[in-house]
């Protein structure tokens, strides 16, 4: 009879999966190591989205702050000058 298909009883996200655990092995460990390295350093990296994030926050803390002064300032020039 015809030869017999050995991933008959296995789905093919199984066989995928051992294709790809076999592709991996023929790499070496150090090259493996690195690709997780920069993987998890990728990661863990800080976006560019939360770096704006905080130069935004802290440039509308110095606006509010300038603010305050400002006003102040200008309320207290403008008795000065109702007192003539």
């Amino acid at each position: 009879m015809g030869k017999k298909d050995s991933s008959l009883g296995r789905a093919p996200v199984d066989q995928y999966r051992k294709q790809i655990g076999q592709q991996d092995s023929k790499k070496s460990k150090s090259a493996l190591k690195a690709t997780r390295l920069q993987a998890e350093a990728k990661k863990n990296a800080p976006g560019i989205k939360d770096v704006l994030l905080v130069i935004v926050a802290i440039l509308f803390f110095l606006l509010c702050v300038y603010a305050f002064f400002y006003l102040n300032l200008s309320t207290e020039l403008d008795l000065d000058v109702d007192v003539d």
